[in-house]
């Protein structure tokens, strides 16, 4: 009896599985009088050892195998039966794996690159799914045409571009080639721009100017087409008037952003900020006594809800090329005094550049103008290319600035002299290339 238990567990503590310190791992060390143990189990696998019930035990002494035999013998057998079993793949057909022919990925990357697809952790699926809906959501809000209506909701509805098209096709001039690529340029990006931001884009014939020939207002439609438009869109607060040559530089910038909503620190009341046409102001108050205080100040009343007009100014004076105007009595009765025609009858030989003129002459004659017009710098939303304004070609006030980004361009007067296709085309490859990030793609 005391063999016995030397001889089951002698390469052991007793009540302990672990191997006796000290002793060769690769060996066992055999308590029997026949000398060393034998070699491992032989490789069919076939051995004496037997697995008792409560903890391991090892009856190798009549054998002489080694006292962890039993537990290799085991595994190996566990092996032998989990390789056995067939093994399935969500991707393949059913029992398209055969018993002791495990599934194998396909080769090559796109098999590697699947079964690493397939055996993603759940932490890792979520994450990609999240991501994926992220990037479905910023797509379909910022080009889906539904997304100008979500920002219609949110005041776009409110402004309306007004752009004055087909200006060759009038008593005076017929277009050609570059003219119709030019008009084509223009319209694409004001459309494209008013889709983004949920305005209403109204784009106006100039070729009807023919009916006012017999009064010489061939080229003095501006006015008559706010107020039409006016009366098409009852509903809208802003208008904003762009010549055919202009290019909005910076698509991804909303008015609200760039001027509505901090209008009075963007724009300026007191004309002699920048005053090239010398105009003096504020009004004299021993010839126009009859004024009250806000129309003699500089500056108004000085409240944002007083502006009615925005004008920029360029090196000339006042420039009609894009300006926004603002729906209220003050511009009705502006408007209505403005197309007057006793003003072209009388001043038309005068006034070489027609409504722009006229205004500045209002302006400078009818006090109670002043108190509902502001002036924005011209940079903001009239940026002139070189050679524009010769008279001060270096002023930084005028000229478009790649580095600062200005909002729009107007490539004014290249008509006489200069290339409008070339200028035109310019800056269209320009404005691509500022906004041709991959973010800016996707989300600007």
């Amino acid at each position: 009896m005391g063999d016995s238990s030397e001889a089951g567990g002698g390469s052991y503590f007793p009540g302990s599985r672990s191997p006796t310190p000290g002793m060769p791992t690769s060996r066992a060390h055999s308590p029997s009088p026949r000398g060393s143990s034998p070699s491992w189990a032989n490789s069919n696998g076939n051995n004496n050892s037997r697995i008792n019930g409560g903890g391991i035990g090892v009856n190798g002494a009549a054998n002489g195998y080694p006292s962890f035999g039993a537990r290799k013998f085991l595994g190996k057998h566990l092996r032998k039966l989990s390789t056995s079993l067939p093994t399935y793949s969500p991707v393949s057909p059913a029992f398209s794996a055969t018993p002791s022919t495990p599934y194998r990925y396909s080769s090559g990357a796109f098999g590697r690159a699947r079964g690493l697809f397939l055996r993603r952790s759940r932490g890792t699926t979520v994450i990609m799914l999240l991501v994926a809906a992220v990037l479905f959501v910023f797509t379909y809000v910022h080009h889906n045409p539904v997304s100008s209506k979500i920002r219609g909701v949110s005041g776009g509805s409110k402004i309306v571009i007004i752009l004055a098209a087909n200006q060759g096709g009038g008593v005076m001039t017929w277009k050609g080639a570059k003219e119709w690529a030019v008009e084509r340029d223009s319209i694409a990006n004001k459309k494209a721009y008013a889709e983004r931001w949920g305005y209403h884009l109204e784009i106006k014939d100039m070729s009807t100017k023919k009916r006012y020939a017999h009064e010489w207002r061939e080229s003095w439609e501006k006015v008559d087409v706010i107020k039409q438009t006016m009366r098409q869109y009852p509903k809208a607060e802003w208008f904003w008037w762009m010549d055919l040559h202009t290019f909005i530089m910076e698509p991804s910038i909303s008015l609200q952003s760039h001027i509505f909503k901090h209008l009075q620190n963007v724009t300026y009341r007191d004309i002699n900020v920048y005053n090239p046409l010398k105009i003096t102001h504020p009004p004299s108050k021993e010839e126009f006594f009859y004024l009250d205080e806000a129309a003699l100040s500089p500056v108004g009343d000085d409240k944002a809800e007083s502006i009615n007009l925005i004008v920029p100014q360029d090196c000339g004076g006042f420039n009609l090329g894009s300006f926004l105007i603002k729906r209220s009595e003050w511009s009705e009765r502006l408007l209505d005094i403005w197309w007057d025609p006793v003003g072209y009858e009388q001043k038309h030989m005068e006034w070489e550049h027609k409504e722009q003129d006229a205004l500045e002459y209002l302006y400078t004659n009818q006090p109670w103008i002043r108190t509902g017009t502001a002036f924005i710098p011209q940079r903001m939303i009239n940026s002139f290319p070189p050679g524009a304004c010769a008279d001060t070609p270096d002023d930084p006030r005028i000229f478009y600035d790649e580095k600062d980004r200005d909002f729009v361009v107007n490539m004014a007067g290249c008509e006489w002299g200069r290339d409008c296709w070339g200028e035109m085309a310019h800056y269209r490859q320009l404005s691509e290339k500022l906004n041709s990030g991959w973010w800016r793609k996707s989300f600007g």
